[in-house]
């Protein structure tokens, strides 16, 4: 199942005010290295999606020079 950036960056928020109450520096620690990886996700969801808006405009455009030339 693809997760959405949504889902990535909701995570990466919630590591991040975590990582703001923590009082241990070793948890701090753990939770940023969370919020880094979520938002590392987050951007590759994002990237991915839009590729494939693309991809989907380019075919559909594809389909449209076909049916003009028929």
């Amino acid at each position: 199942m693809s997760q959405t950036f949504e889902f990535y960056n909701e995570r990466a928020n919630e590591a991040a005010a975590d990582a703001k109450k923590a009082k241990l520096a070793n948890v701090r620690r753990r939770l940023l290295r969370a919020e880094r990886t979520w938002r590392g996700l987050a951007a590759r969801a994002k990237a991915v999606a839009e590729m494939r808006t693309k991809v989907l405009r380019e075919k559909a455009a594809e389909r449209d020079a076909e049916a003009a030339k028929a």
